[in-house]
C-alpha cells in the first residue's frame, strides 16, 4: 500500500507535461485567431474576386 501512495504522490508532483500543454494552448489560440481573420477577410476577397470576374 505504501508503494501505491508513493507512486501517486510522485505522479501528482510530476510537472513534465506542463510545457506541452502551454504550447498546445498557444497553438490553439493562434488557430482560432487565424480562422477569425480568414473569416473576416475572406468575404472581402471573395467580393473583390466576383467584382473583377464580372467586369471581364
Amino acid at each position: 500500500m505504501s508503494q501505491k501512495k508513493s507512486k501517486i504522490a510522485t505522479l501528482i508532483r510530476d510537472e513534465t507535461g506542463g510545457e506541452v500543454l502551454e504550447y498546445a494552448l498557444i497553438a490553439g489560440l493562434i488557430v482560432v485567431a487565424a480562422i477569425a481573420v480568414v473569416g473576416a477577410v475572406g468575404t472581402k476577397v471573395l467580393a473583390r474576386w466576383r467584382s473583377l470576374n464580372s467586369s471581364m
